[in-house]
């Protein structure tokens, strides 16, 4: 989550392993002079970290920022997964991949398909799991104080409340499975 929310940012001053040694205090007066400049390559709507893949909606702040975010985050973690376990080379098995939504509806389907992937995938079992799951932003849209690098507000512009918008994903749970369990027939 913390390489997300800092390399949301053009040109942070540290590396991130060099932020990430910084004592809390010094760590919360950086991030805070970065939310200060209002700068940001992308906003993030959602994301869903999984076991073998992450799935991420964005949006372009700046020229080249999903490319440049992409770039700084997987680098950032391979560079710590190789140190972490005295391994080389790449991490990734291929480069992102990356799908220009063009209207709202697919924005709003998209992100209830990037929040229910934990489920969908089976990570975790039950709808009710998912208001808990930290490793994606579904339960920043339930509560009242979201992590600050998401922004809750355009999607929750669809729906009347939050009841409206848990029933919206909710409803769509079983086709996803099902889909699923279909895709590994699709040849790409």
């Amino acid at each position: 989550m913390s390489l997300l929310e800092y390399y949301r940012f053009p040109n942070p001053p540290l590396r991130f392993s060099h932020y990430q040694r910084l004592n809390t205090q010094d760590k919360t007066k950086l991030l805070r002079g970065l939310y200060k400049k209002n700068k940001h390559l992308v906003e993030i709507y959602s994301f869903s970290i999984m076991p073998n893949h992450y799935h991420l909606l964005l949006k372009q702040s700046l020229n080249s920022g999903i490319m440049n975010f992409i770039r700084l985050i997987q680098n950032s973690y391979a560079r710590f997964l190789n140190l972490r376990y005295k391994r080389s080379g790449s991490l990734f098995q291929s480069p992102f991949k990356a799908v220009r939504l063009e209207t709202d509806e697919q924005f709003i389907h998209v992100a209830r398909y990037i929040h229910l992937n934990p489920l969908t995938s089976f990570v975790i079992r039950d709808f009710n799991d998912l208001k808990s799951y930290q490793w994606n932003s579904y339960l920043d849209y339930l509560s009242f104080t979201p992590r600050k690098f998401i922004n809750t507000s355009f999607l929750m512009n669809y729906f009347k409340n939050i009841e409206k918008f848990e029933e919206f994903t909710k409803d769509n749970l079983d086709y996803q499975r099902k889909l699923e369990k279909l895709k590994h027939l699709i040849i790409e």
